[in-house]
């Protein structure tokens, strides 16, 4: 027995030689009838299996010292391309090649196997004998990886994306003027794309059937492949916002990369139909990743210039349609409201910035920003530091103001005229115009306590509520037609009746009740002006120079900026006396009291050589009469006639000095210029006066003006209560101060303010954070 173990052990190792460590090519192997006696031997004493195990173990340990040491040493870490895509095709195919001479052993162990009587699952991996020898050649190549193994894969994987890339670009005119060919870098006499595609080929071809190239060269493919979308994406889409993009990548994607990858898996076919279906949801599995890549890679790009995307839109929408596709596919709406508010920071929230320029950009944030999010949670986010810095400029209102009635195209004129109601901020939700069929819960990103702010869509709204009260806007409004209505010099008031109109459907008829009087007047003053003209008592005593009055309604106009009388001319002063006296016949018991530094003069000034026709203002007029009595005036002994103060008369005489009509002889002291120098001759006899400036007070004086009012009341109540919390006097003031129509509102950090002012100017002491009166 023992004999014929021994013998059967001698049998088997002429049939499987790499059990005593042989070459696999041997010329004492057994034929064919030898082992299919042998095959039998070993079914009767049931010896397949560890026949089996003894020799895969013997493959295994000769492939980890031999094979294996052989292939990993030809992965050189070397800059050179062409060497590297050699040594990567050396390697794989001696690979193949001393794989390939273990098939006529595996060939007999299925043969052994097929010849046993224990029924096997032949789709399990330990019952396949291919199957189970090509995952130990994997784990022992694998088991023995190199550092820099993915050198000379990369060179390989990129020169042939190289040429596949270009090998569909070039057209007959190119071909003939290139000395050198795009796909292989070689003389185009001596292309070799041909012989590259073929290696590329064959070479996947192998690693396949070894199922090798997803663990060997996956990550290389991603990596080179990753490189090529974002190297693509940025020629395709750098600075480019008015055409869409995301298509046409995502057919290049579909074209270029995803038919590279193909014929990578397929050996060389264009076509999944020949794959198989693991590898086939491979690929596809692989296509939704590199398509989310490329989403991530074009929003990036598409943040970095968000701000210049803001600037130019409408005309970017195209970018902002594509910016809103790839933001519900990746996760970048933090990277994006962090990239903006630097951007916007930087570019656009300096002292460098004129104030129309920052409104203009925050109008186009807000139209590009609601299109890029129909929630409002990225606007919300993104412009609350330009909210903040526009109420940190004096300006801001004004400038929002002339935006609305500028009769130029504009964003905000255009948007005044839809008519839409305004909007505010009061934190409560309308639901009876929300429709919760449609109801769609707010990204998980946004505040909870301003979900209602964020229905506000109207772009006048959102800028009126980031002051987040419509007064400012209202007297602002007051201030800017007053100028208006005592700038013109006639009573023409159509155009802003109709400015009129459309702001009382936006902020209502009570807030524009004052400018409807301030209209009413010119209305009126046209009227009685008229009637004054056709008195006959009033033409009897003939007009020396014909006069028009513009009568306001003093309690219903803004304050006026200046706090000094002008004196006028004794001529001018009897002519206004005797307009007054027609008013006062024609109302009965009422009178008028001017506003001398306040109107336009027309004047016709005669000199030696020249005749000029000029419109001015009282003061200027004045000023030049004075020097009709006397040719030479010192700036204090005139300021003193005409009772103006000295610094406003000495700004006032450089527009006369600039006309040419005076000169300053020396320190404040002026002469009239009878004659005029070639130096300083007017090509025209009609001059222009200088840019008027406002003449009604600025916002911040008739805020300070309108919060005195509240002094009264505070003063009162610190009497009768002795002290008292800021949160008690702002209370009180809310229910006795502030009611009824015209009524001064302010707001609690205002009140601070305020009351910290007056302990400032110890009008008030503060005790903990008790106000009180200081004891006389």
């Amino acid at each position: 027995m023992t004999e014929a173990v021994e013998d059967i052990f001698v049998r088997i190792e002429r049939a499987f030689p790499i059990l005593s460590e042989k070459l696999l090519h041997t010329k004492e192997e057994c034929t064919e009838e030898e082992f299919a006696n042998l095959a039998e031997d070993v079914r009767v004493l049931k010896l397949s299996q560890f026949v089996e195990d003894i020799v895969i173990h013997h493959i295994e340990q000769y492939i980890r010292w031999h094979v294996a040491p052989v292939f990993w040493e030809k992965f050189e870490n070397t800059e050179d391309s062409k060497r590297g895509f050699e040594l990567f095709k050396s390697a794989v195919d001696d690979l193949y090649s001393n794989l390939t001479e273990f098939l006529p052993l595996l060939k007999k162990l299925e043969y052994l196997r097929q010849n046993q009587d224990v029924v096997t699952d032949p789709s399990s991996v330990e019952n396949d004998i291919e199957a189970r020898f090509k995952l130990i050649v994997r784990a022992t190549l694998l088991s023995q990886l190199p550092l820099y193994h993915e050198c000379i894969i990369e060179h390989f994987y990129k020169i042939a994306f190289n040429v596949f890339c270009n090998s569909d670009n070039s057209s007959p005119d190119v071909s003939v003027n290139e000395i050198q060919c795009v796909g292989c870098a070689q003389e185009v006499e001596n292309c070799q794309c041909q012989m590259i595609v073929y290696i590329f080929h064959e070479t996947n071809r192998k690693l396949i059937e070894l199922k090798l190239l997803e663990r060997l060269v996956g990550n290389v493919l991603t990596s080179l492949i990753h490189i090529r979308i974002e190297n693509h994406v940025i020629q395709t889409c750098d600075k480019t916002f008015d055409v869409s993009q995301l298509i046409p990548l995502e057919n290049w994607l579909e074209t270029v990369v995803m038919s590279w990858l193909i014929r990578i898996y397929s050996g060389g076919f264009s076509k999944t139909v020949t794959l198989s279906d693991e590898i086939r949801n491979a690929i596809n599995k692989f296509k939704q990743k590199l398509s989310h890549f490329l989403y991530e890679t074009y929003t990036k790009i598409r943040i970095n210039h968000l701000f210049n995307i803001i600037i130019e839109y409408p005309e970017s929408q195209p970018a902002v349609d594509d910016l809103r596709i790839c933001l519900e596919r990746t996760d970048q709406r933090k990277v994006l409201i962090k990239n903006l508010q630097e951007a916007i920071k930087t570019r656009l929230l300096h002292p460098g910035v004129n104030t129309p320029d920052i409104v203009t950009a925050y109008i186009a944030a807000i139209k590009a920003l609601k299109h890029l999010d129909s929630t409002g949670v990225l606007l919300e986010a993104v412009t609350e530091p330009i909210k903040s810095y526009l109420r940190s400029r004096e300006d801001t209102v004004r400038s929002v103001v002339n935006s609305l009635l500028d009769d130029s195209p504009s964003e905000l004129a255009d948007e005044l005229v839809k008519g839409e109601c305004l909007q505010l901020d009061d934190g409560s939700a309308d639901d009876e115009t929300e429709d919760w069929e449609k109801w769609m819960p707010d990204p998980v990103d946004a505040d909870p306590a301003k979900s209602t702010q964020r229905k506000v869509s109207d772009i006048i709204s959102t800028l009126v509520n980031v002051y987040g009260s419509q007064d400012l806007f209202v007297n602002e409004y007051r201030t800017l037609l007053a100028d208006r209505l005592l700038s013109q010099l006639n009573y023409h008031t159509e155009r802003e009746i109709r400015h009129l109109e459309l702001l009382k459907r936006r902020f209502g008829e009570n807030q524009l009740h004052y400018c409807e009087v301030m209209l009413k007047d010119v209305y009126d003053s046209k009227r009685i002006d008229g009637n004054i003209h056709s008195d006959t008592s009033y033409n009897l005593q003939r007009e020396l120079f014909p006069t028009s009055a513009l009568i306001l309604s003093a309690q219903f106009w803004p304050p006026f900026k200046e706090d000094w009388k002008l004196k006028l001319p004794n001529i001018v002063q009897n002519q206004l006396n005797k307009y007054v006296k027609a008013f006062e016949a024609l109302k009965g018991n009422r009178t008028l009291c001017w506003k001398p530094h306040l109107g336009n003069v027309s004047l016709e000034i005669e000199l030696k050589d020249r005749k000029l026709d000029i419109n001015v203002t009282p003061v200027h007029a004045t000023i030049i009469l004075h020097f009709q009595d006397k040719s030479e005036w010192a700036l204090q002994d005139l300021a003193e006639v005409i009772h103006a103060p000295a610094t406003v008369l000495r700004r006032k005489m450089t527009f006369w000095v600039s006309q040419g009509l005076l000169k300053e002889t020396s320190n404040d002291v002026y002469v009239l210029q009878e004659e005029s120098t070639s130096k300083n001759r007017l090509s025209t006899d009609i001059v222009e006066e200088e840019e008027t400036e406002s003449v009604m007070a600025s916002a911040s004086d008739q805020r300070e003006e309108e919060l005195q009012v509240f002094w009264s009341y505070i003063v009162g109540m610190l009497t009768n209560l002795d002290s008292m919390p800021i949160e008690r006097i702002h209370q009180m003031l809310k229910m006795f101060a502030s009611q009824g129509p015209g009524a001064v509102e302010c707001g609690l950090p205002e009140l601070r303010q305020f009351l910290d002012r007056k302990v400032r100017e110890h009008q008030l002491l503060l005790s903990g954070s008790f106000y009180r009166l200081p004891k006389s």
